[in-house]
């Protein structure tokens, strides 16, 4: 077994790498950019290499920085974690290069399964079933637009690199195609450095269903399936282990067909099999096809471990330092059911946009398995993705292990950023996930229910007040010479503004006055019937169901917002990739204006409404902040 490694990733990758190895007395090196110094991995590996600067391209994607730090720490193998350089074939032969052994499969391994293309006319070889479309060379537009029709609407552009989503489009008709292919080429060049994309056949009710493979070179065994049909914009939000539905005879075909295709290339350590399902009707052993592999660890692979009680980095390490698979397909059992939930920083009613901002208040339960590399405090940069934590609940069945997600959901708490929790909430609460009736569509579908941004009762928004106001505790509460009877807050919670009064009554009374509905509430210990807390310059959380975070408004201030419906604001930090309009453009409402890239993804910014271009405000290659002025339209 090796004594050190080094691990070629951040945060909470890097974080669960470094337990495993250190339950193994494995020592790890953590690796680092200039934005991640204080990051929580630095801080728990036992030794650490500054990389570069803190865009990945300078640091985290240097593969040779990274090499020469293993070199120069004496480590003797390279664990490249879950994304960047893990399924990078030149990489792999970097650190071989180097006389160092790389935790994972060989170069050759993932170059044929690396590209989408590639890999699905090696599987159709080896007789594994392959969704109906086009995988060749050919990139010309036009040939790929006669492909699509021929294929039959609606495909699925696909960029044959990579994978999280990116480069991937779906489209309804002819109409559309165009603008998506060059959206999803664009994205695919800016995220994997290919622009090749392929067309697929879309599976109208489609359930996304991935089979866990492990190999060492000879040998390879299937560690049962993952649902992660809840989706939304082509990546995982909660998945689950095993498949809601799924039968003996289904698990056997699609758990031979994962260990057909691992044994095709000769695969060693840890990787996925992603099969698309028709969910119509029920699964049945002629409705599934190949989709990809990814030739490394999953990030949802805590609901696997959780079911088969395998530790999957520890079968990594002892199979790369040339141990044989640990056990046999006849050892490895099911036991239980399993969710993970994804808990990002993004603001999910404008879409899912990425967001950045300081934790300043992070709390898990302590029932769940939580994996994260963030702490209070910590911030979340636009340079990475802005996961801050997955949750990971087990139970004996499906539906006491979804109870315990809800309960663990319930009881996180974050204030100082934006994040998912609330669609979490309800997602988890959904009446059809419940059932376990899932598909790739059902967030889509259920957009405006689970989605939409949280609205405030009179009583939460007295309870924000009162801890704006930071009433004092004692006997004097009350007393004018120490503070007023009457106090006047004014919040902002999105687009609305809320004139508050506060009347003290005693001690541990307030009597509220919320946009004319009297609150009255009574102090329990440290809360005003709500877990509440003041932040940050100027903010509440009050924490419940739902999070709602209130800004302190001066009033004085007010007054000073520009029109709404004149301008078009970056809604995150990030670069602009195009500029499709000039001053003096007529343009129509949800007309395509800007292309801000952020977090590796692509956002169309489109007209607000109908009008003329008043003033752009940037240029291709910009790097703006969040809120600054793209575009101004003419006042009406």
């Amino acid at each position: 077994m090796f004594t050190k490694i080094l691990i070629a990733n951040r945060g909470e990758i890097a974080c669960r790498i470094i337990r495993t190895a250190r339950a193994m007395g494995v020592r790890t090196v953590a690796v680092y950019s200039d934005a991640d110094a204080a990051a929580l991995h630095v801080q728990q590996a036992d030794q650490a290499a500054r990389l570069g600067p803190a865009p990945a391209a300078d640091s985290y994607l240097r593969g040779d920085l990274i090499v020469q730090a293993a070199l120069e720490t004496g480590a003797q193998a390279i664990h490249p974690g879950y994304g960047f350089l893990s399924e990078n074939p030149d990489f792999v032969d970097q650190v071989t290069q180097a006389g160092l052994v790389f935790i994972g499969p060989s170069a050759a391994a993932i170059r044929a399964m690396g590209l989408k293309d590639a890999a699905k006319a090696l599987m159709l070889k080896a007789g594994v079933p392959v969704v109906p479309g086009y995988h060749g060379a050919d990139q010309d537009g036009a040939f790929l637009a006669r492909e699509a029709a021929k294929i039959g609407y609606p495909v699925l552009i696909k960029a044959v690199a990579g994978g999280g989503g990116k480069g991937m489009r779906l489209v309804d008709g002819p109409a559309q195609f165009a603008e998506h292919l060059a959206s999803a080429q664009a994205e695919a060049r800016n995220a994997f450095g290919n622009p090749g994309v392929l067309i697929e056949k879309y599976i109208t009710t489609p359930r996304h269903i991935e089979v866990q493979v492990f190999g060492d070179g000879t040998d390879a065994v299937h560690l049962f399936e993952r649902d992660c049909s809840l989706q939304r914009r082509h990546q995982k939000v909660i998945e689950e282990a095993p498949a809601p539905g799924m039968t003996a005879e289904l698990r056997n075909a699609m758990g031979q067909a994962a260990v057909t295709a691992a044994k095709a290339i000769g695969y060693t350590g840890a990787g996925t099999v992603e099969f698309i399902v028709d969910g119509a009707g029920g699964l049945r052993p002629d409705g599934f096809w190949f989709m990809e592999m990814n030739t490394r660890l999953q990030v949802e692979h805590p609901v696997t471990e959780a079911i088969t009680g395998v530790d999957l980095v520890a079968w990594q390490l002892r199979v790369a330092a040339g141990e044989p698979l640990p056990l046999r397909q006849d050892q490895l059992a099911i036991t239980g059911h399993a969710f993970e939930a994804r808990l990002y920083a993004e603001d999910v009613p404008a879409g899912f946009l990425p967001a950045t901002g300081r934790l300043d208040h992070l709390v898990f339960p302590p029932e769940a398995r939580i994996d994260s590399g963030v702490v209070p405090g910590s911030e979340i940069a636009p340079w990475y993705d802005p996961m801050i934590a997955k949750i990971t609940v087990q139970g004996p069945d499906r539906a006491s292990a979804l109870r315990k997600l809800q309960a663990a959901l319930d009881a996180t708490e974050v204030a100082g950023s934006v994040t998912n929790l609330d669609f979490l909430r309800l997602l988890a609460r959904d009446a059809d996930f419940a059932a376990g009736v899932v598909d790739t569509g059902l967030i889509a579908r259920g957009q405006g229910r689970l989605c939409a941004a949280p609205v405030p009762d009179a009583q939460m928004i007295a309870i924000a007040a009162v801890v704006a106001a930071d009433i004092a505790q004692g006997p004097l509460v009350g007393f004018t010479l120490w503070q007023p009877l009457m106090r006047r807050i004014v919040l902002g919670q999105g687009d609305a503004v809320h004139e508050v009064s506060l009347q003290v009554l005693g001690a541990d009374q307030v009597l509220v006055d919320v946009d004319g509905v009297p609150v009255t509430l009574r102090r329990h210990g440290a809360d005003w019937g709500a877990r509440a807390l003041r932040h940050g310059m100027r903010q509440v959380s009050v924490f419940g169901a739902q999070t709602v975070t209130f800004t302190i408004i001066d009033p004085l201030a007010r007054g000073s917002d520009m029109a709404g419906g004149d301008v078009v604001l970056a809604p995150m930090p990030g670069l602009v990739r195009e500029v499709a309009v000039q001053k003096g453009d007529k343009v129509a409402q949800g007309d395509r204006m800007i292309v801000l890239e952020a977090m590796k993804m692509e956002h169309v910014l489109r007209a607000p409404r109908d009008g003329v271009v008043a003033s752009v405000s940037a240029e291709p290659g910009d790097q703006v902040a969040a809120g600054d002025l793209m575009v101004a339209l003419a006042p009406i």
